[in-house]
């Protein structure tokens, strides 16, 4: 059996084709209206998507997928996928959610084997669920024998990197800084893991105003680099 660290290497690798890291999460309109400018305010950026957003909707939806996902109940996993669906308020964020999971959902399933992929390929297919970026990788994460807490922090992981990298691109991060801002993110990235897997469908919110305004005027800006 391969080791399951490799495929947690793998699937949290910007290298992977999951789509996520076309995304900018309303980063690219906030750094062309000059909201964002320097480093600390991509730090403040992250901070507010993690602990506003990511870390009270998102991740929820993802351990709960998981935990439905590895006691092979495809009705709970659904149900996750569609309240997190109802929770996303933003239109393109949703859309690019939808496109995001499926890319991960194909990469997946061209590279291992397990029925329950196929089974929320169906799904998604039939409309029975609109198959979010969160969920698809929950369920990704349990088929490649991840833990729970490696799936959270491959999620993680591969979210924060996306928004540093797309930072870098968009020229308001070195990186050296950008390496600075991801070491301090790790505690983020700990406290808000710690804090969502206690919590239930029902505890989910989120709370960005400035950034939401910014997803929804991005397909409105003269020159894009990200998708939203």
């Amino acid at each position: 059996m391969v080791d399951s660290r490799l495929a947690l290497m793998q699937l949290s690798d910007s290298f992977f084709p999951s789509g996520s890291f076309t995304l900018s999460h309303g980063l690219e309109a906030m750094v062309q209206t000059q909201q964002i400018r320097s480093a600390q305010d991509v730090e403040t950026f992250l901070y507010l998507l993690l602990h506003n957003k990511v870390g009270c909707s998102d991740l929820i939806a993802l351990f709960h997928a998981y935990r439905a996902s590895a006691a092979a109940d495809l009705g709970e996993i659904r149900r996750a996928d569609q309240s997190l669906y109802a929770q996303t308020l933003i239109q393109a964020t949703r859309e690019a959610q939808c496109r995001s999971g499926q890319a991960l959902l194909l990469v997946a399933r061209s590279t291992w084997n397990d029925a329950q992929l196929e089974a929320l390929q169906q799904n998604i297919d039939t409309n029975q669920t609109p198959g979010l970026h969160p969920i698809v990788f929950a369920v990704v994460g349990r088929a490649v024998r991840l833990s729970e807490s490696d799936t959270c922090f491959a999620f993680l992981h591969n979210f924060v990197t996306g928004l540093v990298g797309a930072a870098i691109r968009l020229g308001v991060l070195g990186h050296l800084s950008a390496q600075a801002i991801l070491w301090k993110m790790a505690a983020e990235m700990d406290a808000i893991a710690t804090q969502a897997s206690a919590l239930s469908l029902d505890d989910m919110w989120s709370c960005t105003p400035a950034i939401d305004i910014a997803q929804m005027t991005h397909q409105r800006l003269l020159s894009k680099q990200f998708s939203t």
